[in-house]
């Protein structure tokens, strides 16, 4: 399964309450195209938010994020790691 991170612009001002309702959203209809998302970071001062997941393929995590009401055309799949 890849793993993928996206980013979000334009959310200045965003709070833990507001980011945390948009990751659950995500989360809520993941599994239809295959996804997990795993982990969301902010910047309330930039408006950027990154999103971390796994599943088979950037038009999954797009049609995931669409569904959810927060669309990005922003997202880079990640092929190395390290711990």
């Amino acid at each position: 399964m890849a793993k993928f991170i996206d980013v979000h612009s334009g959310m200045k001002g965003i709070t833990s309450e507001q980011l945390l309702e948009a990751h659950r959203k995500d989360q809520a209809t993941e599994a239809r195209d295959g996804m997990h998302f795993l982990k969301a970071w902010a910047d309330p001062t930039s408006g950027k938010i990154f999103c971390l997941s796994e599943g088979p393929s950037r038009e999954a995590v797009m049609k995931v994020h669409e569904r959810s009401g927060h669309p990005t055309a922003e997202i880079y799949e990640v092929p190395l790691e390290v711990t």
